[in-house]
């Protein structure tokens, strides 16, 4: 009986640790998903580097309690997956929410950003936001604009003036 319960509190410190190092959490109701739906969902997250797991909720209460996220305990009913994003904060959210639109069985429930519990309106607006590699995108043609305004006018100076000398 007590290597059970040994077992069981490690499984807690395990969540608990995942829920403090992780960037991004979300928590997903995946009721009504077939074995194939499941799996090609474990594949995409997977290939982003997010780490998918189904807890008894009991054990994530636990978790959640001993990491100051017992507000959380609410959301824990019903068969709870959990998808741990330790790289990537977006990737977790917009993997599951594009996901969710395409199978309307897989619910979000709630997530946890930067240390900070966020509802499904939250998680949802993160899985809209651009990939980091999408704002590094932006962000460097933001830059390079005025350089670019600056040699079009240059060359544009430049035509004007052989224009009026020939």
């Amino acid at each position: 009986m007590s290597a059970i319960i040994e077992q069981k509190k490690q499984i807690v410190q395990e969540i608990s640790e995942k829920l403090r190092e992780s960037k991004s959490v979300v928590f997903v109701d995946y009721r009504g998903l077939d074995v194939a739906e499941v799996t090609e969902l474990r594949k995409q997250l997977r290939e982003a580097g997010v780490e998918f797991k189904v807890y008894k909720n009991t054990l994530m209460r636990r978790a959640a309690e001993a990491t100051d996220f017992a507000a959380l305990n609410d959301k824990l009913v019903g068969p709870t997956a959990v998808a741990f994003g330790v790289e990537d904060v977006v990737a977790p959210a917009k993997i599951l929410n594009e996901f969710a639109k395409k199978h309307e069985d897989l619910e979000i429930k709630a997530g946890i950003i930067e240390g900070n519990i966020a509802t499904v309106e939250e998680v949802k607006a993160l899985a809209e936001l651009p990939s980091r590699e999408g704002l590094l995108s932006m962000l460097l043609s933001v830059l390079q604009a005025p350089i670019r305004n600056f040699a079009l006018v240059t060359k544009a100076v430049a035509e004007q003036k052989e224009e009026q000398g020939a």
